[in-house]
């Protein structure tokens, strides 16, 4: 049954790569002769055409944090000017270390660091969220080994925290231990009190967490890492640079940053809400003794000295240089006024979703709404309204569907149309019992021990397909 179930899944997923297979030339050697640049240029722009109209219209969760033609096209210009530059050659550019210390400082000033706050918190700019939080747990087992001999370091983390970190601890063989959430979705402090031992290096939270948009309690994290002498992570690559700014806004946004003297290091991803292009987060420790642990550097290499902070060697600085362009460019009127469409948006959409039958809002999120039933299988509704162009993300443990809401919502008409095709999935859905999503059997397999394995299968296969020309 898994098999037919496997198969079936699969060809769904083949089913999304196969039009571009079957329209265009597949390449499996270099051509004899070169293209030219007008005809490569054309058909870019015939794929690219085709994937425009769902993320450009405000159809899908995430994914793309701004998308304004106007910004895209600035950003654009800025790469051209800078499609050489390489940070790992300062002496070449020294235009790329200007953009990064500067993206770093600037960050941190909204994260109590800087002039106004703890003047020591420094950091790094990484190619995003995952490898900020890659980068910060391969400092803690360093440090943890170094500063505290402890040999084999643990990470203790909600539940809820990303993927990125069970990456990392298979990475630098280090133990994950999981924690358990209370009734509002946010870390369990007592629970994470108990799993700490004497081998831990470092506590996670949290704000907000990608499955439920929650901030988990960082104040009182804050204070635990302090009593324990640990340090705490604060992962927010997703709400980086909206929090700040809904605090100024007049939201109840309680304290996430190194105001908390517990707090020690810190990821937020300018390339989601900072408005940056793809492949931009920032790593921040509250000292530059953590920071050490991160950099690589070697003195014995035949290829003379070499240093690495983050790690990749060769990197693209135009990234930087487009991150900085766009930071300056929103400036802080610029975020607030986008936070504030941003949170407007999701209070109409959590408004139309608290009225439709079956349907509930788990937790109290901000702008990342999570929502599940009790009544239908929510997979089923996901599907319905994959149905009606949407593409929403499917969450596990308990079965729910999220929405991360953009500027791409902020759009006339978007929030309303959400709300009603949502009514509509679920009035289709609950008149047709017994209905399951596609999406079902996975989660339905993964949330259990037995099939775990036939689950990780699954995935690697669909990591072929994508690679499969």
């Amino acid at each position: 049954m898994l098999e037919e179930e496997f198969d079936f899944i699969m060809e769904v997923l083949e089913s999304e790569l196969r039009p571009y297979r079957d329209s265009h030339h597949v390449y499996r050697k270099l051509p004899e002769k070169g293209r030219a640049h007008e005809d490569i240029l054309t058909e870019m722009n015939e794929l690219a055409i085709r994937e425009r109209t769902k993320w450009h219209s405000g159809y899908v969760s995430g994914a793309v944090y701004n998308g304004d033609d106007s910004h895209i096209d600035f950003l654009n210009e800025v790469y051209s000017i800078n499609s050489q530059a390489n940070p790992l050659h300062p002496d070449i550019w020294p235009s790329a270390i200007k953009y990064e210390a500067e993206i770093v400082a600037m960050t941190a000033s909204l994260f109590g660091g800087g002039d106004d706050g703890v003047s020591s918190v420094c950091g790094t700019v990484s190619s995003g969220g995952t490898e900020s939080i890659m980068l910060a747990m391969r400092a803690y087992r360093d440090w943890a080994r170094t500063e505290k001999g402890i040999a084999e370091p643990q990470i203790v983390a909600p539940a809820s925290a990303h993927a990125a970190f069970e990456k990392a601890a298979q990475c630098f063989d280090m133990e994950l231990v999981q924690v358990g959430l209370d009734s509002d979705w946010r870390v369990d402090v007592e629970a994470m009190n108990n799993a700490i031992s004497d081998r831990t290096a470092v506590i996670v939270g949290s704000a907000p967490s990608f499955p439920h948009g929650m901030i988990d309690p960082i104040e009182e994290l804050s204070d635990l890492a302090l009593e324990r002498g640990i340090g705490l992570h604060v992962d927010s690559c997703l709400g980086g640079f909206i929090l700040p700014f809904a605090r100024r806004l007049g939201r109840r946004v309680p304290p996430a940053d190194f105001s908390l003297p517990g707090v020690t290091s810190l990821s937020a991803d300018t390339h989601k809400f900072g408005y940056a292009a793809k492949g931009s987060s920032v790593i921040l420790y509250r000292d530059a003794l953590l920071r050490r642990y991160q950099m690589y550097t070697t003195t014995n290499w035949m290829g003379g000295l070499y240093y690495s902070p983050t790690f990749a060697g060769s990197r693209p600085g135009a990234l930087s240089a487009e991150c900085w362009a766009a930071m300056l460019a929103f400036g802080e009127d610029g975020y607030l006024k986008a936070t504030k469409s941003i949170l407007d948006t999701a209070d109409q959409i959590k408004e139309g979703i608290s009225h439709i039958n079956g349907i509930r809002i788990l937790g109290d999120p901000l702008w990342v709404i999570s929502f599940t039933s009790d009544e239908m299988d929510i997979y089923a509704v996901a599907d319905a309204m994959t149905r009606r162009g949407w593409s929403l993300n499917g969450l596990q443990n308990p079965p729910a569907v999220h929405i991360c809401i953009t500027l791409r919502h902020t759009i006339e008409g978007v929030a309303e149309r959400f709300v009603n095709d949502l009514a509509e999935s679920a009035e289709e859905v609950s008149n047709s019992p017994g209905t399951m999503g596609v999406m079902t059997p996975i989660y339905g397999m993964a949330g259990a021990v037995d099939t775990r394995g036939e689950v990780h299968e699954l995935l690697l296969r669909y990591a072929d397909i994508q690679f499969k020309t």
